[in-house]
């Protein structure tokens, strides 16, 4: 099936021909590439945000660095259920862009996504802005651990060698991101020719902000609903992540 296509400012260049002519591609994403993995998003009609939590909190606060720190039983329920998914695997668009990575097409991802399907589908070069719940240390002893033990946990996971509570690898509201990561992230950015940004509804920063950074040739845009980076675009496809680089998978 042809790419649901809708053309960006002026140049009106397919997504074939822009990745068959780009050699340094990065992949800018969002919770869109991973809702074909059965990931829910954030924002959607469907989305975290919007479901029925059972709970008197919203999510923002739930998910916030003050409510982790005053009610950690009620943070780790809501954390483990809706945002770990163990069962989840690589969609065509993870698996799409491991291979142009592999043929030498796509140099980096720069992904939001705490997921780490990236890396299940191959990808070696991740920038993950916020954070993986595959990553868990100690918050005294800074003790790893890896996603089991917060799945395991009756709530609340506590260090098995002193005894500390253990925090999330993820960048929880009011918590700033990683500052190497982001740096990572804007020199790959600024290096390409072509950045591919997908699923994504560019509305939360400093994450949004990273286009501005782009001095390449061309900008494609992913997304099922616009974008405030719309008008920049060489090419606007709204078709699923998954289905417009399955050709690529």
């Amino acid at each position: 099936m042809a790419p649901n296509l809708a053309y960006g400012s002026s140049m009106g260049k397919s997504l074939a021909e822009i990745i068959d002519s780009s050699r340094r591609i990065v992949f800018f994403g969002g919770a869109g590439v991973s809702t074909e993995s059965g990931i829910p998003d954030f924002r959607s009609a469907d989305g975290l945000y919007n479901a029925e939590l059972g709970t008197t909190y919203p999510p923002e606060t739930i998910i916030s660095h003050s409510f982790f720190v005053k009610h950690p039983a009620e943070f780790y329920s809501y954390y483990a259920k809706n945002l770990i998914h163990p069962q989840a695997k690589p969609n065509p668009a993870h698996l799409a862009l491991a291979n142009l990575e592999a043929l030498g097409r796509l140099s980096a991802v720069v992904t939001q996504n705490i997921d780490g399907l990236h890396q299940d589908a191959g990808s070696q070069v991740v920038y993950e802005l916020h954070g993986s719940v595959r990553r868990n240390y100690c918050g005294t002893c800074h003790a790893f651990y890896g996603v089991a033990k917060i799945v395991q946990a009756d709530p609340i996971p506590y260090c098995d060698v002193c005894g500390g509570l253990i925090k999330p690898d993820v960048v929880l509201y009011e918590e700033s991101l990683n500052q190497v990561v982001m740096e990572r992230a804007i020199a790959a950015i600024e290096a390409a020719d072509t950045l591919i940004v997908g699923g994504t509804s560019l509305v939360v920063y400093p994450a949004a902000g990273l286009v501005d950074f782009f001095n390449g040739e061309d900008i494609v845009l992913i997304n099922r609903d616009p974008t405030p980076a719309d008008s920049l675009a060489s090419c606007i496809v709204r078709d699923p992540i998954g289905q417009a680089l399955s050709i690529w998978a």
